[in-house]
């Protein structure tokens, strides 16, 4: 089991909250739509911020500060490493503009306009993307930091900005957050076909419950807005099993009105239906999606000594903690807790599935 802290709303019923108008832009619908099908924004072929707002929400999410000229250099920097890739690997005759003479944060306006400018731009923009997420997982490797201070720095990250949020009057009824114990990531690892551990996803969750099912599509907006960086979401990894993309479009008038503007069609998800989790109970639904939390790491390197600047300069300031969120409305977390589907029927299927295994029964694989 895992030690679990938990916030629940103890506002009285009657107390009357103004209804916040709800608005959305095409960049909104498109990380939503990422967040809950588990997408890649390598896969994408533009973005689609339109104002400048846009990308520093987007930026600040990723720990940039354009008003912090190191990070405004560091952008510059993975983008001079990007163009270097591309000319050496691919042979790319990337024009001055793009590769060298506009700031690298103009790439993404750039990026969601038209034109031979603009492809150029989205394929620059993807290997920075890459880049840098190997840069945070090698600096991450290097610090003399353990599990527990960094999952510290995420929990501290997380809490704030969901208090944000519900100060914003955006309705969280439970948030609860907490780290798997060793013995819980054993058994889970037991219990899988691919008993690796960098598989194990949730060794530190946070779980939002809204009052209202169409809660659910403000405060995952705005969890979009205040926190999650829609790029690092892990693709193959999202599930949404409370309302399907076409029907949360549809019945959202702020996101219908984009809906010939989206990327890939509307129906794309009932194609790509994800695998569930074999050992929930048969009725059991949950949108649960995992992120590569970017956290900046700044105070742990006076611990490098002598490598810190070279660190620093080599990698940047920013690691990547993967962590998992589920979010649900009330009424389907009192559902998801009846019967089969309750927590506890959950964890007898999965020893059951562990015992057999470890008196050398082959049952039926996770992926089977």
């Amino acid at each position: 089991m895992a030690t679990e802290k938990r916030f629940t709303d103890t506002t009285p019923e009657d107390t009357e909250v103004s209804p916040r108008p709800f608005e959305a832009t095409l960049a909104d619908l498109e990380s939503v739509r990422l967040l809950l099908r588990g997408g890649s924004v390598i896969d994408w072929d533009r973005v689609s911020f339109s104002s400048d707002d846009e990308i520093r929400s987007f930026l600040r999410n990723n720990e940039f500060d354009l008003d912090r000229p190191e990070d405004s250099d560091r952008l510059e920097d993975l983008r001079a490493e990007a163009v270097e890739y591309l000319t050496r690997s691919f042979s790319y005759r990337i024009p001055d503009e793009v590769a060298h003479e506009m700031p690298a944060r103009d790439l993404f306006l750039l990026a969601a306009s038209k034109g031979k400018r603009h492809v150029y731009a989205c394929i620059i923009l993807k290997v920075m993307h890459v880049m840098h997420h190997l840069a945070g997982r090698e600096l991450l490797f290097k610090l003399p930091v353990s599990d527990d201070e960094v999952f510290g720095l995420v929990e501290s990250k997380v809490v704030k900005a969901v208090e944000e949020i519900r100060a914003a009057g955006y309705p969280v009824v439970e948030f609860a957050w907490s780290r798997k114990e060793r013995d819980s990531v054993v058994t889970k690892l037991l219990a899988k076909k691919a008993s690796i551990a960098a598989h194990v996803y949730d060794k530190l969750r946070f779980r939002l419950i809204t009052p209202t099912r169409d809660d659910l599509a403000h405060v995952l907006q705005e969890l979009l807005h205040r926190l999650i960086p829609f790029n690092y979401v892990i693709p193959g990894e999202s599930v949404n099993g409370i309302f399907p993309f076409r029907r949360l479009v549809e019945e959202t008038p702020a996101y219908a009105r984009f809906a010939d503007q989206l990327q890939r069609d509307l129906d794309q998800e009932e194609v790509e239906r994800p695998i569930s989790n074999e050992f929930s109970g048969p009725s059991y639904r949950i949108i649960n999606f995992v992120v590569d939390m970017p956290v900046r790491i700044d105070p742990f390197f006076p611990r490098l000594a002598d490598l810190a600047q070279e660190a620093k300069d080599e990698l940047g300031s920013i690691i990547f903690v993967l962590t998992e969120f589920q979010m649900m409305d009330l009424k389907t977390a009192q559902e998801n807790e009846q019967g089969e589907n309750s927590h506890t029927a959950y964890k007898e299927r999965q020893q059951e599935r562990v015992r057999a295994r470890l008196a050398g029964g082959d049952g039926p694989g996770e992926d089977e």
